[in-house]
């Protein structure tokens, strides 16, 4: 009896072993199938990046960075997180390179611009993946769908390929901030997962860099990459210049050479900003000069253009009377020829002797003499006003005429050539009125 209990029991531990090799077999079988298509996949993703064609290079890699259906032919067996990715399963190699890979072609989708995105993706899902890297839910979606929701297991290069997507296109700092400090916080403090730690002691080469982030040179690398984003980009775009100088004082990863050098560079960004606020503040100087001065300008060409019309306007107003005189004459000179030639025909036909008796200029005349006088005054006193030298001249000129006159000779000189004038004027005449009566 003994011995019959003895095989039954070894025959039940050769079954469940059996069944256990049998299930670790075709769990290493599936992984590999999964691990072969998510490469497969990323290779002809990359392929169309290559060449440009964004829209089949998203809709390629999407299905494995997306959570799958339980009945997926790609479901792992006693995989039981449905937000998780089939990429959350590979190795760590491949799951950097589809993760760095998707955020590149991201980055690129959203430098299409809306019109040309629109045009490849159509307004709507453009502005969907924009919305990914300006409002920082990319970040989430990496967490959630490709490292099950643990923040501090997110791969160091995804980790500097999301901050600098989010540096890039976000318009404020404040949330990558956080997310780097919770990683950098997840590196330094790491939480005990009993999942993970049994999971851990099955793959130790898995997630030994995630126990301080600097087990090897190239985590090392990796970290001082983090701590370069953080301290001398994100924390100086918040205007946290004194807590990044204490962060780099008491970081633990830099040695004595690099923290000079880190402290170095985050002095020189501050001292650029301040030059670059300055510079800023000098150009708005200049630009609120430039248009104070415009608007003078043309304050001062608007009074110019008004000042021109009240002068036109006046102009205007001052020859309208001498237009209107120089009308009322025209009908009276017109007028000169028709009575000359009434007196000619009256003193040949010698029927009427005696002329006809002159009538008095009509009142017109008068107004009209004296409107030209008025604004002949009106336009020297302007002329005066407006050049003086004609005062002068006309000053000058009666000093030489009084001069002149003050001397005897000149005086009887002028008195000769007058009456000597006057007298051929007389003769002129006396013979005129000798041949109109003949």
């Amino acid at each position: 009896m003994p011995s019959a209990s003895t095989a039954s029991t070894m025959s039940y531990e050769d079954s469940l072993s059996s069944q256990y090799l049998t299930s670790s077999i075709s769990s290493l079988s599936s992984a590999r199938a999964q691990s072969s298509h998510i490469a497969r996949t990323y290779r002809q993703a990359a392929q169309l990046f290559l060449t440009r064609r964004l829209y089949e290079a998203l809709s390629t890699i999407d299905p494995i960075i997306s959570p799958e259906a339980p009945d997926s032919p790609l479901q792992q067996e006693g995989q039981s997180d449905h937000d998780a990715a089939p990429v959350a399963f590979a190795s760590k190699t491949t799951r950097v390179k589809v993760w760095s890979f998707y955020l590149t072609l991201l980055n690129a989708i959203i430098e299409l611009g809306p019109e040309e995105g629109k045009l490849v993706f159509g307004s709507t899902k453009w502005r969907e993946l924009a919305a990914y890297a300006r409002q920082g839910t990319v970040w989430d979606l990496v967490v959630r769908q490709g490292y099950q929701g643990n923040e501090g297991a997110v791969d160091g290069e995804v980790v500097v390929n999301l901050a600098t997507l989010l540096l890039a296109h976000m318009p404020s700092q404040k949330l990558n901030q956080q997310r780097l400090e919770t990683y950098l916080s997840a590196l330094s403090n790491p939480t005990f997962d009993i999942a993970a730690h049994l999971e851990a002691s099955q793959q130790p080469m898995r997630n030994s860099s995630h126990q301080n982030g600097t087990s090897t040179p190239r985590d090392l690398n990796i970290r001082l990459k983090l701590l370069e984003l953080y301290t001398l980009h994100v924390l100086p775009q918040n205007d946290e210049w004194d807590y990044a100088r204490d962060f780099i004082s008491m970081s633990e990863v830099l040695d004595d050479e690099r923290r000079d050098a880190f402290l170095q560079a985050l002095h020189t960004l501050k001292e650029e900003k301040a030059l670059d606020g300055i510079r800023e503040k000098e150009l708005q100087r200049r630009q609120d000069e430039e248009m104070q001065q415009r608007r003078m300008e043309d304050e001062r060409r608007r009074k110019e253009e008004a000042r021109a019309d009240q002068d036109r306007k006046r102009r205007e107003a001052e020859e309208r009377p001498r237009t209107a005189g120089s009308q009322n004459r025209t009908p009276s000179t017109s007028s000169n020829p028709r009575a000359g030639q009434g007196n000619r025909n009256t003193a040949a036909s010698k029927a009427k002797p005696a002329q006809k008796k002159a009538t008095p200029p009509s009142p017109r005349v008068y107004r009209s003499v004296f409107a030209t006088m008025q604004a002949a005054i009106l336009n020297a006193g302007k002329s005066v006003t407006q050049n003086p030298i004609v005062l002068l001249r006309f000053v000058l000129f009666l000093m030489a005429f009084t001069l002149a006159f003050a001397r005897r000779d000149v005086r009887d000189r002028v008195k000769r050539t007058l009456q000597g004038g006057l007298h051929k004027v007389q003769r002129t005449i006396g013979m005129g009125v000798k041949v109109s009566y003949i």
